[in-house]
């Protein structure tokens, strides 16, 4: 009796586990369009901006453009694209909003195209999450939760 009462208990502890490590990598998903494991950096106390990034997949047969967003934590979400001009990186919105293609994948990251969450009203915390709705051409709305890593981090938590 005491060793089946253990091996549940170990097996609990494991499916708790593993939930608690499959809620912080998520997608979602809105008609042909997905979204893979938002996630967002920390930010220092007096800094106002913050990026947002993913991995966003048009399942489906026509393209569909990510026009906006919105969320509660700032007060403008922009998406941005990142380029090189003699030698210097320089970030800019990004006009007409992000085309993704049919069957294809664009990876939102640091130095490339991004979110840039812009007037935060707090600093953005490692282990917390927020809320966004990101806003498509055909897809319509989204809505998607960030995981907020440690300042510096360079990719999204990893799935188990």
């Amino acid at each position: 009796m005491q060793y089946s009462l253990t091996l549940a208990a170990t097996l609990l502890a494991s499916a708790c586990s593993v939930a608690a490590s499959s809620a912080r990598a998520e997608s979602f998903r809105n008609g042909a369009i997905e979204i893979d494991t938002p996630w967002s950096r920390a930010t220092p106390p007096t800094q106002t901006v913050g990026g947002g990034f993913m991995v966003i997949t048009n399942h489906g047969s026509t393209t569909d453009t990510l026009l906006t967003g919105s969320t509660t934590l700032a007060a403008e979400l922009q998406i941005h694209t990142v380029t090189m001009t003699d030698g210097v990186m320089r970030m800019r919105p990004l006009d007409g909003g992000l085309v993704i293609e049919p069957g294809q994948s664009v990876v939102l990251q640091p130095g490339g195209y991004h979110l840039m969450f812009i007037g935060l009203g707090k600093p953005l915390q490692p282990g917390d999450s927020f809320d966004a709705v990101l806003h498509f051409e055909h897809a319509g709305d989204i809505a998607v939760r960030f995981d907020v890593q440690p300042a510096g981090a360079t990719s999204p938590p990893q799935r188990p």
